[in-house]
């Protein structure tokens, strides 16, 4: 459905609807709740492992493209709009092309009934004037 070129100007992007974080807070866990009865042993923790001296890499955040995006959110409206579009068009033509059949064959049978008298009273006319033709 798209057709290759790029969508209206009235149209907002994406980015302009909803607001990005800079950079994506990271999840904590809540904090535990301490049993009100005797706690049980601790467990040892083990050793942490040691960390390398140098940058921390940045966690893996996948890249949002966002003209692949627009194009996905505006080809799934142009569906919506166009199934829309043809049941309210159906909806609004039904009646108004009942009326018109109505209509038309209310005078296609005036002007055949017309052409048919013209044509019977035409054919009296000539029989009256030769009856000794036969």
């Amino acid at each position: 459905m798209s057709s290759g070129r790029p969508p209206p100007g009235s149209i907002p992007t994406l980015t302009e609807v909803v607001s990005w974080p800079a950079v994506v807070p990271p999840v904590t866990a809540p904090a535990a709740v301490a049993p009100v009865a005797a706690a049980p042993a601790p467990v040892p923790e083990p050793a942490p492992t040691p960390i390398p001296p140098g940058p921390v890499p940045a966690p893996v955040v996948q890249a949002i493209n966002e003209v692949q995006l627009q194009q996905r959110v505006l080809a799934d409206i142009q569906k919506q709009v166009d199934l829309m579009l043809e049941v309210r068009l159906r909806e609004a033509l039904a009646p108004a092309l009942a009326r018109a059949t109505d209509a038309l064959v209310r005078d296609a049978r005036k002007e055949l009934a017309s052409t048919l008298r013209d044509i019977v009273a035409k054919a009296v006319e000539r029989e009256i004037a030769s009856p000794n033709e036969r």
